[in-house]
């Protein structure tokens, strides 16, 4: 696989991966943890190497997991893990980013991963309670001290960027991005393509739903994201049918998936973006990272691009409690 910079020098394979549903929020969490363990050393193997992860997933299990696969082979992966949340007796209680809870939140996460240093500490969410500058301050004292290499933003707003970045280097934005969630192209990503930041799409597959493998009739555990989201709703559901049946047609005349078009139209848009798809099955990570290797012409680029606009998007990506913590 090739790979692409993020900001500050980080260089990473052109397709990360996300760590997160190994632990929560896709159905029944996978009984077999050394199985995961290998599905995470497999797509090492595979030239993967951005593994991203986070306190909160689990919380604190997913982190465990992480480190425990990576401990053989530490040299040839970057973990990204973050900070930002009040957790009390396992569950999340709003968002803190005080200095001393950002430098807690590191010590614990050093220990779990098993690590010197974290390559790249994002924070989860903007704290609209901590000023973004104190937040990037702590970060730069982390990495001056060895603790941390890189600082990153989570749904953060441009102008956000622009304030953290003035008083420490920010490397990589990390935001839900893909075919039907647009948001970040009005301001993020130009923000990032003036600042040299890496951009990086959480959930780019949409939630499963850009794979092509949901169906209006599906129905979500109440302990599911998806249960929880406006768009997989059994009425938007259907509504936003059209949009994968477009990719679908085109990922056939491709000889590709619905989810590689999807991954390969995010990687045609910046030269800064690496993709995070989340899985638990090898051939999972085989089809994602093929998606490097599907070649859209400049008026299939332009089709997708305009995908939205023609046919609409039914339903929030997050529900409103969500939807409050994003673009601060």
């Amino acid at each position: 696989m090739h790979t692409r910079a993020l900001g500050q020098g980080l260089e990473v394979s052109a397709v990360g991966f996300g760590a997160m549903g190994m632990s929560q929020s896709y159905g029944p969490n996978p009984g077999d943890r050394d199985d995961m363990i290998g599905v995470l050393r497999y797509a090492v193997e595979q030239g993967i190497t951005l593994i991203d992860t986070a306190e909160v997933y689990g919380p604190y299990v997913n982190e465990e997991l992480v480190g425990e696969a990576i401990a053989p082979i530490r040299d040839r992966v970057a973990v990204a893990t973050k900070f930002g949340w009040n957790i009390v007796d396992g569950r999340m209680q709003g968002t803190d980013s005080r200095p001393e809870q950002i430098r807690r939140v590191a010590e614990g996460s050093l220990k779990r991963l098993g690590v010197d240093s974290i390559d790249l500490f994002y924070q989860h969410r903007v704290d609209p309670n901590v000023p973004i500058e104190d937040v990037a301050g702590v970060v730069g004292e982390l990495v001056a001290e060895g603790k941390v290499k890189h600082f990153g933003l989570s749904e953060a707003s441009a102008a956000t960027i622009r304030r953290a970045h003035a008083v420490f280097p920010v490397t990589a934005v990390q935001s839900e991005y893909s075919l039907w969630t647009r948001d970040p192209e009005a301001e993020v990503l130009p923000t990032c393509a003036e600042l040299g930041i890496g951009f990086v799409p959480f959930s780019p597959l949409g939630k499963g739903f850009l794979t092509g493998t949901v169906s209006p009739g599906d129905t979500f555990a109440p302990g599911e994201i998806r249960a929880r989201v406006p768009r997989f709703e059994a009425e938007n559901l259907a509504a936003n049918e059209a949009l994968i049946d477009h990719v679908r047609a085109l990922a056939e005349q491709r000889s590709a998936t619905p989810g590689q078009v999807a991954l390969a139209w995010l990687l045609a848009q910046y030269p800064f973006i690496v993709p995070i798809p989340g899985t638990r099955r090898r051939e999972r990570i085989d089809e994602n990272m093929g998606a490097t290797a599907v070649a859209l012409s400049a008026d299939d680029i332009a089709d997708l691009n305009a995908l939205v606009e023609r046919v609409g998007v039914a339903g929030n990506r997050y529900d409103d409690a969500g939807m409050r913590m994003v673009g601060l």
